[in-house]
């Protein structure tokens, strides 16, 4: 689940269901020279180039008409410096690859997102991130960067080699070349002891800047047509491990979550007047649960169920007030939501185009399951988002343009320009990048 769905004749699909392209060509190289060469000659093709990963997005960021580069060759671990603490990982490398790697050593990320499938590059360059007090995205916690450009040469960034690069290329949206290999910062193998409890919603908006503030990692998620969320708080523990029994863990990640859960969208999907029943009975067949354990395992969870997601970074001081927005809009429009909204935080970056970029973010994410019609939710959602300037996800669906994000990005400007110099003929472009980006 969640690799790469291609179906025959050429034909790719996201994950979601909801993008498919025919390229013209599929290249998947053994190394970076084979890499430089396929960007070569796709240049002289008149081709267009994308690197496409494990199809998570739910936007066309990765689709082709041109060269598709897979990347499936260009994995596993290249160096480890324990002096410096860093790892780097060719960019084909599946996060749960990495992070099954890196435990091995006796090392770990700080901070990840709550799946692994995607690959590394995949995910840093969309800006994937988790929730974190001080802890940010997955692309903040990126040393170094080596990417082939559009004239097929090989680039290294750093905050000490090309850094204006560097400044960019850590979300780079695959519009400045294509990553080849990552640095990212890791630490000694900790323990995350988890507690989730369920909380009227008021009482979560009520207390939020306080759960935030005492929480390395605080996150909840609310469903719709209730007043209830689950609220999950993840801090480091001096141990002893205590991990999920495998039937508690199966009974809640499996049964609950993904079993039980799928059976509840079939149901809400074809008989929508008992979402609302349906949202009532599973916000509240949650029961607290406390557990301990290495980060991956309580950062990341299977999910199986497939959805459609809209995501939004508001400024954190903006959140209540989203969120009550959002509320309002539900309970007044006769929406049926089926799935809840999840909801977490990130501290400032530097990253020219992260969500996250030179302001303390909140991000609220709303899903729909595959095959029932999101467009109405969305869009509402997407008006309370953007009423508070918020940025969309780069790999989650949105409708905003370049003329939108010249005004929420304050170093919009700088990312274009660079991109001017580093890609002038528009190697890299696709639809997507059209939009986002301009010409």
């Amino acid at each position: 689940m969640g690799s790469t769905a291609s179906g025959k004749s050429g034909t790719w699909r996201n994950w979601g269901g909801n993008v498919t392209v025919r390229p013209a060509r599929e290249v998947t190289p053994a190394s970076v020279d084979e890499l430089a060469a396929a960007v070569r000659q796709a240049a002289e093709d008149g081709l267009k180039v994308k690197a496409v990963g494990s199809g998570h997005s739910f936007t066309s960021i990765a689709a082709t008409d041109g060269v598709s580069i897979r990347p499936q060759l260009l994995t596993g671990i290249r160096d480890i410096d324990r002096q410096a603490m860093t790892v780097t990982v060719e960019s084909g490398t599946p996060l749960k690859r990495l992070n099954l790697a890196l435990a091995r050593e006796g090392l770990s990320l700080t901070n990840m997102g709550d799946i692994m499938e995607q690959t590394v590059s995949g995910a840093t360059s969309t800006g994937t991130h988790g929730t974190g007090r001080e802890s940010a995205s997955l692309a903040a916690q990126i040393k170094a960067l080596e990417l082939v450009t559009a004239d097929g040469s090989v680039l290294t960034c750093s905050e000490k080699d090309n850094p204006e690069v560097f400044a960019a290329a850590r979300v780079g949206l695959g519009a400045l070349g294509i990553v080849t290999a990552i640095t990212f910062a890791v630490e000694p193998l900790f323990l995350l002891a988890a507690r989730e409890e369920p909380m009227p919603l008021d009482r979560v908006l009520a207390e939020f800047d306080q759960l935030r503030a005492e929480n390395e990692h605080f996150e909840f998620y609310w469903f719709p047509h209730t007043d209830n969320t689950n609220t999950k708080r993840n801090n480091r523990s001096a141990g002893p491990a205590q991990p999920v029994s495998q039937l508690a863990g199966w009974f809640e990640d499996e049964f609950l979550s993904n079993g039980v859960f799928h059976a509840a969208q079939l149901l809400g999907r074809a008989a929508p007047a008992v979402v609302p029943t349906i949202a009532r009975i599973s916000s509240t067949a949650l029961s607290a649960r406390s557990y301990t354990d290495i980060p991956y395992k309580v950062f990341t969870s299977p999910r199986r169920v497939r959805f459609v997601e809209m995501e939004y970074a508001v400024p954190r001081e903006a959140l209540v007030d989203t969120l009550r927005e959002l509320r309002a809009m539900v309970d007044r429009s006769g929406l049926r939501v089926n799935f809840p909204v999840e909801v977490r935080t990130a501290p400032a970056d530097d990253i020219a185009l992260s969500t996250a970029s030179a302001r303390d973010s909140a991000y609220v994410a709303v899903h729909m399951f595959r095959g029932t019609p999101y467009q109405a939710y969305f869009t509402a959602a997407e008006r309370i988002f953007t009423a508070h300037e918020g940025r969309p996800h780069w790999g989650k669906v949105h409708t905003r343009d370049a003329e939108y994000f010249a005004e929420v990005y304050p170093r919009f400007g700088e990312f274009t320009a660079l991109r001017d110099r580093l890609d002038p003929d528009r190697l890299f472009q696709n639809d997507y990048l059209r939009r986002v980006l301009g010409q």
